[in-house]
């Protein structure tokens, strides 16, 4: 896994494309049980080279009920981009994640992280990579227990959603408490 994640970070690959150099961001160990897939690294943790260290971040902390030492601690929580790296700005946000990191990546360093009981699938990006027959980001939310157990779809908890969560109230009222729920499960359970 050392290895893997030490070749991920030294990727390349999409470098003519970005904005910045390539500063691939991951999160992994062989033992974690939980596995979160967003879009991409945005600006403050290409920054910092800290998953989720944005508004963002704190809100997808807030609904999985996880404090920062916990959802940073990576033999538990394992984070893996649709793209590694930030894409750059684009009109009405960021730029969608490259499409080259998901089929060079992903495969290899599910691989390797054989205790997996959940991933959650954050925005539209990685819902149309791992669940392509689906239905829109709302429905794929909403019919969460087609999902399971395996996936949990859930929006992007982005500031820039207000809209969808206003929009979408049953989401916070009946979603995140069974998700919460879940995540603690899976976090803190003993192991064999």
């Amino acid at each position: 896994m050392k290895d893997l994640i030490a070749q991920v970070r030294n990727c390349r690959l999409c470098e003519s494309h970005l904005p910045y150099y390539p500063k691939p961001i991951i999160q992994a160990h062989p033992t974690a049980r939980l596995l979160i897939i967003g879009q991409a690294p945005g600006q403050k943790a290409h920054a910092s080279g800290i998953p989720w260290n944005d508004a963002s971040g704190n809100r997808l902390r807030n609904w999985l009920g996880l404090d920062t030492a916990t959802f940073y601690d990576s033999s538990r929580v394992a984070i893996m981009p649709m793209g590694f790296c930030y894409p750059g700005k684009g009109t009405s946000g960021d730029l969608p994640p490259r499409p080259e990191c998901a089929p060079q990546w992903h495969a290899k360093l599910l691989q390797q992280l054989p205790q997996l009981q959940l991933t959650l699938l954050i925005g539209q990006y990685a819902q149309h990579y791992y669940l392509p027959h689906a239905k829109s980001l709302t429905e794929n939310v909403r019919m969460t227990d087609l999902f399971l157990p395996n996936f949990w779809p859930l929006p992007h908890p982005s500031p820039r959603n207000q809209f969808w969560l206003r929009k979408n109230e049953w989401f916070e009222q009946d979603i995140i408490p069974s998700l919460k729920a879940t995540i603690h499960r899976i976090i803190h359970e003993k192991r064999a």
